[in-house]
């Protein structure tokens, strides 16, 4: 599929407005003049303002002097939404079989093509800027190039969740050389084969994961690493640090396990024995007011764990998010026993969590300070 010519995108975002290129870390907060100032010119054929010129010059190493704003930028429309992250699950279905994984039951299921088109118009209606694919393992779907370039070709920075055992494959490179991603999360599962694979209970993994993870760095994409530490690999947790900081700085630890977004206890029985529980309390999150999550089928919830009364996004449309901010404060409210808790500014655990943990029967200690 061609690639698109763009250099940055110029978006509204919240409250404010960014010049962004894909790709990378990096950006640049703009005044709403500015902004104003650049969409007439991209609208009227003009060429790009040295101001910003320069500016890319300095941030980026481009050189976009004389050139056409119309052709170097994208030029986002403000949206009357309030949103400005999403996670999209694109399809729920894996070719590993972790038994930590929050989704138990991984089936492969999804959108049809015309569908996920809509889909990912109404999130760039929705004023959505940067966007997750995650799933399962988003990049085996059928229709995950469609999905990631188009996902591009709307304006969106996009970040893809995967196991990496794609990555080395010249189609799958060749399509994040060309649109570059934010940024590619993986997860660290272990430093040997035989840790790795026995993880992830599929042979070969290990070789798969490091093939990816050398490709895309010679490549030069932007890789964070995600450690994950259960009962299975603990053995291995200096190896696996020092594995992911090998390949970059931007190196994430998660020792917690959660039950399974339905409320399934399997994933609690992996947790590594003696992990301390997260000390920093929990004061509120925007999500549902300026993030959201959808599913396989385009149902838009609060985030990944809260997914109670999900709006369908391709029958309401744009609109149906409008309701999305007054679930959330419901589904934040404290609840039960938690009512009337004297520690509840110590607490760590969102309700949403909280009924996760009850429904899966977890004992107390896995995310109340009363235990």
């Amino acid at each position: 599929m061609p690639s698109s010519s763009y250099e940055l995108i110029v978006t509204p975002f919240l409250a404010g407005h960014l010049v962004l290129r894909p790709g990378s870390f990096r950006g640049i907060k703009i005044g709403s003049h500015r902004y104003r100032e650049i969409r007439q010119l991209a609208a009227t054929d003009g060429s790009l303002p040295d101001w910003l010129s320069d500016a890319a010059s300095h941030r980026w190493g481009l050189n976009l002097h004389g050139r056409p704003a119309g052709e170097a930028l994208l030029v986002r429309a403000p949206s009357p939404h309030g949103h400005g992250r999403a996670s999209y699950e694109v399809n729920n279905g894996c070719n590993w079989d972790c038994d930590h994984c929050v989704y138990g039951a991984k089936r492969h299921e999804g959108l049809a093509w015309g569908q996920r088109e809509r889909l990912l118009s109404i999130l760039r209606d929705a004023g959505i800027v940067w966007l997750e694919l995650g799933g399962g393992e988003c990049t085996i779907d059928s229709l995950f190039p469609q999905t990631y370039a188009r996902a591009y070709d709307l304006g969106m920075m996009v970040e893809i969740l995967t196991n990496g055992s794609t990555l080395h494959r010249q189609p799958m490179l060749d399509l994040l050389t060309t649109r570059r991603p934010y940024r590619i999360t993986l997860s660290v599962y272990g430093a040997t084969t035989e840790t790795f694979d026995g993880f992830v209970q599929r042979r070969g993994a290990f070789k798969n994961f490091m093939r990816g993870l050398a490709a895309a760095t010679e490549a030069g994409l932007p890789l964070s690493l995600s450690v994950i530490t259960t009962r299975r690999n603990i053995h291995e947790a200096d190896a696996m640090r020092e594995l992911a900081h090998r390949y970059t700085t931007h190196v994430r630890e998660y020792a917690q396990m959660s039950p399974t977004f339905s409320g399934g206890s399997g994933p609690l029985t992996e947790q590594a024995p003696n992990q301390p529980r997260p000390a920093t309390p929990f004061t509120g999150c925007d999500a549902g007011h300026t993030s959201l999550n959808v599913t396989p089928f385009g149902l838009a919830s609060v985030c990944k764990v809260s997914r109670d009364h999900p709006i369908p996004l391709l029958t309401e449309g744009v609109a149906g998010l409008a309701r999305l901010g007054s679930i959330a404060d419901r589904a934040l409210q404290r609840q039960d026993a938690c009512t009337s808790c004297a520690l509840h500014k110590t607490c760590t655990t969102c309700m949403p969590l909280v009924k996760l943990y009850r429904r899966a029967d977890a004992p107390l200690n896995r995310y109340c300070q009363h235990s």
